[in-house]
């Protein structure tokens, strides 16, 4: 009977800890209000927004009307971090995200996606095109509100195979929140704005 009980025992101390551990997905309208926090204010309204539903998979919770596409915080990730860009990068974007899922690491992701650029499998915007991120710590985050109180503004340009003499930017900041051009000369070139302190 001893055995029997401390078998139970056991299965549910590793269930009750097991259900301490499992990601919380916080309900459509929050994660809405926290994914649209980077965006311009004109903006926030009609963007589109891409979150999580129960079982913890990315879905579509807003359909938009506007150039933005805003994802929410990941809830498997330590930290909040949340970002909207340009539609224009979606099909770069959306690659990124599904080569993520099949477990590919950021090198393997980079080499795949320049190799898809290259062969006209995905499309890059001509012109620069704005990404817009916000992030802070967990300990600063209202999951009732939405609201991040300690977040950092970061802004990326993407300006595929922009390089430091097109620019006239470094490939190194000089100062804190200086602009610098990040991958010169790469179909993922890109301005970095920020952070700020």
């Amino acid at each position: 009977m001893k055995t029997k009980i401390c078998i139970l025992l056991t299965f549910l101390g590793a269930y009750l800890t097991a259900q301490e551990n499992t990601t919380k997905i916080l309900p459509a309208e929050i994660q809405i209000k926290t994914a649209v926090l980077p965006a311009p204010e004109a903006d926030k309204e009609a963007a589109m927004v891409y979150g999580y539903d129960t079982t913890g998979n990315m879905v579509v919770l807003r359909q938009g009307s506007n150039n933005l596409i805003c994802l929410a915080d990941d809830p498997s990730k330590e930290g909040i971090s949340v970002s909207c860009y340009s539609k224009k990068l979606e099909p770069f974007m959306k690659r990124g995200r599904e080569l993520t899922a099949e477990g590919k690491n950021f090198k393997e992701k980079r080499e795949i996606r320049g190799m898809e650029v290259a062969q006209g499998k995905i499309k890059m915007p001509n012109e620069p095109s704005m990404t817009y991120i916000y992030y802070g710590s967990e300990a600063g985050y209202n999951p009732d509100t939405g609201e991040l109180a300690d977040g950092q503004f970061r802004y990326v340009i993407y300006t595929p195979f922009a390089t430091t003499e097109s620019t006239g930017l470094p490939d190194k900041p000089h100062a804190k929140g200086m602009p610098w051009l990040m991958d010169p000369g790469t179909f993922r070139a890109h301005i970095m704005v920020g952070p700020f302190n």
